[in-house]
């Protein structure tokens, strides 16, 4: 009897130890076991991590961005609609002493008229006057005082095409009344267009295609050119340079 008690108490605290010595289930599970880790290995792993952290927080990691260099005349060609040449061409070389006469015909008013706006070295102030009238707004009947570079910008524009005939204006100053209107029922047309500063023209040269027109506009980098196929002309103005 006494070797059979001793005999279960042995057997009892043989199975105490084999319990404390169990695995610890985590809670809410019933196969994920949590292990235990030494004290050393863990106060290594605390080191480690605080090694780390403190080498990004004094060598930060730098993400590449890829940037666009913005420049005045980019921002100006935004503002005004399309986009500035990266890297303009060397203009051509331009007749500077020969006098500068412009024939032209508008579309709206089916008037006509030729005039030598320079000469000698001096803009005409008569000519001038014709010019501003011719070019009035067709449909309030206002007029303005037109850029005379943009009358330079037109003649220059003839000479490298070598048109010499007579020029067919679609548009010339726009009051602000009728440059609503015009950008109420046209997409291409901009609120801010440069017609109402009286420094823009649409033009057409018979019997020259447009594409033509629109490279030698580019080629005088002296303003604005707007390249519409499908309606047949050429925009030109003396804003700031920019191609659409």
């Amino acid at each position: 009897m006494r070797s059979f008690v001793l005999g279960l108490a042995a057997t009892l605290a043989f199975a105490g130890v084999a319990f404390a010595q169990a695995p610890e289930v985590l809670r809410g599970t019933s196969t994920t076991i949590r292990k235990k880790v030494a004290p050393a290995k863990h106060a290594a792993a605390q080191h480690t991590a605080a090694a780390q952290h403190a080498a990004t927080a004094h060598h930060p990691v730098s993400i590449p961005v890829r940037s666009r260099v913005v420049t005045p005349q980019s921002l100006r060609g935004s503002r005004y609609g399309g986009f500035a040449p990266s890297v303009p061409e060397p203009p051509p070389v331009l007749d500077t002493t020969s006098p500068r006469t412009l024939s032209l015909t508008n579309v709206n008013t089916n008037e006509s008229l030729t005039v030598t706006y320079w000469s000698d070295g001096a803009y005409r102030r008569e000519a001038l006057n014709q010019l501003n009238h011719f070019l009035r707004d067709s449909k309030t009947g206002e007029q303005t005082e037109m850029d005379p570079l943009l009358f330079d910008v037109l003649w220059h524009t003839e000479e490298i095409t070598g048109f010499h005939g007579t020029v067919e204006v679609l548009s010339g100053y726009r009051s602000p009344e009728t440059n609503a209107w015009l950008a109420s029922v046209s997409r291409g047309v901009a609120r801010d267009s440069q017609h109402m500063n009286g420094n823009a023209m649409d033009i057409r040269f018979p019997g020259v295609p447009v594409f033509k027109i629109r490279q030698a506009g580019r080629a005088l980098q002296m303003g604005g050119v707007g390249f519409y196929p499908r309606s047949g002309f050429v925009h030109l103005d003396t804003g700031p340079i920019r191609y659409w």
